[in-house]
């Protein structure tokens, strides 16, 4: 079972999602801010993050750095889940090594098929 690593400070979007991932099959842990999504990573790498980006402390794109700049983790999926659709901020996500990003609200169906796709993906 593929283990999903939910990040979002927004408690009722970690249990939306957490509930989601868990029916589509997957094993979900959760992470309330960027310090314990890396704490969490490191007792044992998910197969999939969902990584917003406004979170207290360190923020998403932080995350997202510090994950990419590990070798270990650099084919980890990562999928950057955020309230804010600007262009550059996608854009931003995208060259930090993001492999997806997804505007809330969004659809349910929709997110959980690109962690499907890209989970199909990794080797």
């Amino acid at each position: 079972m593929a283990k999903v690593l939910v990040v979002d400070d927004e408690p009722n979007i970690v249990l939306s999602l957490e509930f989601l991932m868990q029916q589509a099959g997957f094993e979900v842990v959760t992470a309330e801010d960027g310090e314990s999504a890396l704490e969490r990573v490191a007792e044992g790498t998910p197969d999939l993050v969902l990584l917003d980006i406004s979170l207290p402390g360190i923020s998403g794109f932080d995350v997202l750095e510090r994950l990419r700049a590990d070798p270990t983790n650099a084919r980890l999926p990562i999928i950057m889940l955020t309230a804010h659709g600007r262009e550059v901020e996608r854009e931003k996500g995208m060259a930090l090594g993001a492999d997806d990003y997804v505007t809330k609200p969004f659809s349910t169906q929709a997110l959980v098929e690109k962690v499907k796709t890209l989970l199909a993906e990794v080797p």
